[in-house]
């Protein structure tokens, strides 16, 4: 168990509740696979509307206000007044927009059902987010990477859908997926309940203590440290997934296939590593899974542009075990560097750093354009130099000792 852990937080929760975890990674696995279906159908929108690049990036941007930059301020919320029955109600927004997207006939309507999928986004990861925590037993990057492997997963299986059931089926069948979000938003009305439950159990106990555990400038600064690496994780890793196959088939010329099993390699490494990483961040500590992660990973990532296509897969295959596992890692340092704001750390990292690192993300395309995919890796490949921050993060075995 990781040091970390609050004594006044033990005393409301003596045990993890592993059913409540899995339920709310099951949900979190539901939610990402819609999200990840919008820019999976962006070909067959694209041609159905005869829509430029500009409308397709509004989509995306449309997504990414209410999806990200929602979600800070709903955990702010939310840490004041939680909502326990707001996840099933997340869930919903998230249906309500699947079907807009499966049955409209207008530019306008597919705006609209983006903003309701990014919605049901926002307000589902703060909330679930901190049940994760709740039901965590003290053992915080269990439950952490436990609830974050749910969204891998289903980032990674939301273009395999898209391709084996939308392409063929067209748009209406979009909305086949709402049966999906109707499971989640049982699920999530059953953990509203255990959430409920536990709020009145604990009327009248001492809430976790909100005194921060270092000085005002320590606290900040160790935050921005954290939003960094974050957001320098999340660019190397989008960028990968967003052009890999690319620069499998420019510079390998592998099929096309090939190039997508590939990349699904690559992303179940990136799951087992966001699972493994908790586990190991509740035994040495977060720091030290930081440590490990970011800047451990910087020689595959310097090989990776030089190497042949094998020692391409095998470095892929370890880029995501090891870079993947910073994340539960990260979340749960700034939770404890927050003391009682879980739903605005999770807002703020899954939410807004998410969102940034897909813009950063983004902006490697416009590089590639320019100057060759095989330049972008090499580009990229310097990220992890980020890590070196970490040596500005605070020690809290210290602190407490």
């Amino acid at each position: 168990m990781s040091e970390t852990v609050a004594a006044p937080e033990r005393a409301l929760v003596q045990k993890t509740t592993l059913s409540i975890i899995l339920a709310v990674s099951l949900c979190h696995l539901i939610n990402d696979t819609m999200q990840s279906l919008l820019s999976a159908i962006y070909p067959i929108l694209k041609e159905s509307y005869g829509l430029d690049f500009v409308q397709i990036g509004l989509l995306t941007f449309t997504f990414q206000v209410t999806a990200s930059l929602l979600q800070p301020m709903i955990g702010m919320y939310t840490d004041k007044r939680p909502l326990p029955y707001s996840l099933p109600v997340g869930m919903g927004s998230s249906l309500i927009g699947l079907i807009i997207l499966g049955f409209a006939q207008s530019y306008w309507l597919l705006l609209l059902g983006s903003a309701f999928v990014g919605l049901g986004s926002a307000i589902f990861h703060p909330e679930s987010s901190r049940v994760a925590r709740l039901a965590s037993g003290g053992r915080h990057g269990l439950a952490q990477s436990l609830f974050q492997v749910g969204g891998n997963v289903g980032s990674a299986i939301g273009p395999l859908l898209a391709a084996f059931i939308v392409l063929p089926h067209g748009q209406g069948s979009v909305a086949w997926f709402g049966v999906g979000s109707l499971l989640g938003i049982f699920i999530l009305t059953r953990v509203g309940q255990w959430y409920a439950a536990h709020r009145r159990a604990n009327v009248g106990k001492a809430p976790a203590s909100m005194v921060l555990p270092f000085d005002r400038r320590t606290t900040l600064i160790a935050l921005a440290v954290l939003t960094v690496l974050t957001l320098t994780k999340n660019a190397y890793m989008a960028g990968l997934s967003s052009y890999y196959t690319f620069f499998l088939i420019e510079k390998f010329h592998v099929a096309v296939q090939d190039s997508q099993l590939l990349l699904f390699v690559y992303l179940g490494a990136s799951a087992v590593g966001v699972f493994i990483g908790g586990p190991i961040g509740d035994r040495f500590g977060a720091k030290f899974v930081i440590w490990f992660s970011i800047l451990g990973v910087l020689p595959f990532t310097l090989a990776l542009p030089y190497a042949d296509l094998t020692w391409t897969v095998v470095l892929t295959i370890i880029i995501g075990l090891v870079f993947s596992s910073a994340f539960s890692a990260i979340v749960v340092f700034a939770q404890e560097l927050m003391p009682g704001r879980v739903g605005m750390i999770a807002g703020i990292f899954f939410g807004f750093a998410f969102g940034a690192g897909g813009i950063a993300a983004a902006a490697l395309g416009a590089l590639a354009d320019a100057h060759g995919i095989e330049f972008v890796f090499q580009m990229c490949s310097f990220l992890p130099l980020a890590g070196f921050l970490t040596v500005l993060l605070p020690d809290f075995g210290r602190r407490m000792r």
